[in-house]
């Protein structure tokens, strides 16, 4: 009897082998996934388009040039904003003992690019190890996310359950202008435990990430092709030429050339 080609549902019920399988995705609309978790560390990225995932103390806004590395057990979620072309990678959790231990975005180099795409032209059989010649492509791949730059490219969120509840309500709507006054009496929270509890659990002081909010919205409502002035006015700009300032001192380039790299 033949032996069967593994699929992804096999792969990531084989803990042992092979140490890793890489799959790529075209997707012509939006793509979903509801929070789950598996036994397998996985570094995921795009090659067109953009990508948004939830992990439970953090969502990040990923474009091409970054990836997302998520250690084995991390409970996440996914979603792409319009087109999406992307890629995954499954590492055995042995494999991963000297990865980063906390999930995280890295910069992706084109060298981690070319060999997670040769990687994803592999027909691997279950359970088996990895021929030499793929076995040293996966070191390479494994050697990249072990020395890539870890970028913080991504909302924090706050432990506390009042300011989380905060800072939820402001992904839900950034254009909200309320002050920090309105939203510690919402949170049952008083305003100096509120000022000093979200840098203290995000790195950010209120405005700075509420502001953060607002760039993370835009970058999905860019890859959606929403007219850069609807987006500066709907997320509460002053201005689309503030907006615009502001975006590319945050990312260095303009809200028009970030939304040509996407479908690139």
């Amino acid at each position: 009897m033949p032996e069967r080609k593994i699929g992804l549902h096999d792969f990531l019920n084989f803990p042992e082998h092979p140490v890793l399988f890489a799959v790529t995705g075209n997707h012509d609309s939006e793509l979903s996934s509801r929070p789950h978790q598996h036994a397998r560390g996985q570094l995921f990225g795009s090659l067109r388009g953009l990508l948004s995932v939830g992990v439970e103390d953090a969502v990040w806004v990923v474009p091409a040039i970054h990836a997302v590395w998520l250690p084995p057990h991390v409970l996440h979620s996914g979603q792409s904003h319009g087109p999406y072309h992307g890629w995954s990678v499954y590492i055995d959790e042995a494999a991963c003992a000297d990865l980063p231990a906390h999930a995280c975005t890295l910069r992706t180099s084109g060298l981690l690019r070319e060999a997670v795409l040769r990687a994803c032209s592999w027909e691997l059989i279950p359970a088996a190890p990895l021929p030499q010649e793929q076995a040293h492509i996966a070191s390479v791949i494994l050697d990249e996310i072990r020395t890539l730059p870890v970028e913080p490219f991504g909302l924090p969120l706050p432990q506390d359950p009042r300011l989380q509840r905060i800072a939820r309500a402001l992904i839900a709507d950034p254009s909200n202008n309320q002050g920090m006054e309105h939203w510690a009496s919402w949170a049952a929270v008083s305003l100096r435990t509120l000022s000093r509890r979200f840098v203290t659990e995000t790195g950010f002081n209120f405005t700075a990430w509420r502001q953060r909010a607002r760039l993370m919205r835009s970058l999905e409502m860019l890859a959606a092709g929403v007219p850069v002035a609807t987006i500066a006015y709907d997320l509460g700009y002053s201005s689309p030429s503030a907006f615009i300032s502001l975006f590319r001192r945050s990312f260095g380039h303009t809200p028009a050339n970030y939304r040509h790299q996407l479908s690139t």
